[in-house]
């Protein structure tokens, strides 16, 4: 949980403080979880220099790419949310696919406690910082006028998306919904979003994010 509520890898000294346990314990547990595959490592040196002198360089730790559902025992729920697509309309699946992931989004946004910021880059910075507060790796990885994009490593739609790709709407109405709740004077539907690499193996996920905010948008309903 550590690891995946940190925005960039981390050290068994930064999991240690973070923790609160000795480091012996805390690299004991980085090195039991990147046995099960649940994180990847590399080695860098945090103090950029290079040469004689420059030290050993620590040991990175950060979540691995999950493209399928950890659950245990596996109770298939994208295979039943599977079952429930096959059941909708094809000519209005995708809106009412899209309104429920905006649904689904705020729920989340609302479960983490986030609060709507004017400003877009610390207000992105709390969508991602919601999201890794519920368990899940989320970086805001650049801001281009109203364009951003979130680099997700384990975005909590993927297993679904990967076994169902028609469900990606439901996972761009998710990243909206959170978006409007974290992003003051923002509707969901003024959010186009694109998913990219989601079907990638071992590739983090691009969440792209289009902001269509108008001179008259209204503030989102309170959080509370």
């Amino acid at each position: 949980m550590y690891v995946r509520a940190s925005p960039g890898a981390v050290t068994a000294d930064d999991a240690a403080a973070g923790l609160g346990v000795h480091r012996s314990v805390a690299r004991s547990r980085l090195e039991r979880l990147l046995r099960a595959g649940l994180l990847e490592t590399r080695f860098e040196r945090r103090s950029g220099r290079k040469g004689p002198g420059a030290g050993r360089p620590a040991k990175l730790y950060a979540a691995a790419v999950e493209p399928q559902a950890l659950e245990f025992p596996p109770r298939r729920f994208p295979a039943l949310v599977g079952r429930l697509l096959d059941e909708l309309p094809a000519d209005s699946r995708d809106e009412t696919l899209r309104g429920a992931g905006e649904k689904f989004g705020r729920d989340l946004a609302r479960a983490a406690r986030l609060r709507p910021r004017a400003r877009l880059e610390p207000a992105l910075e709390g969508v991602c910082a919601a999201v890794r507060s519920l368990g899940f790796h989320a970086a805001l990885d650049r801001i281009e006028g109203d364009t951003a994009v979130i680099a997700t490593l384990t975005c909590p739609l993927r297993a679904l998306v990967t076994e169902r790709p028609e469900a990606a709407s439901i996972d761009r109405g998710m990243w909206a919904g959170l978006v409007e709740r974290g992003v003051r004077g923002v509707r969901a539907e003024e959010v186009d979003c694109e998913t990219d690499s989601c079907l990638g193996a071992g590739e983090s996920c691009a969440v792209v994010i289009r902001l269509r905010r108008g001179p008259t948008a209204a503030a989102p309903p309170s959080t509370a």
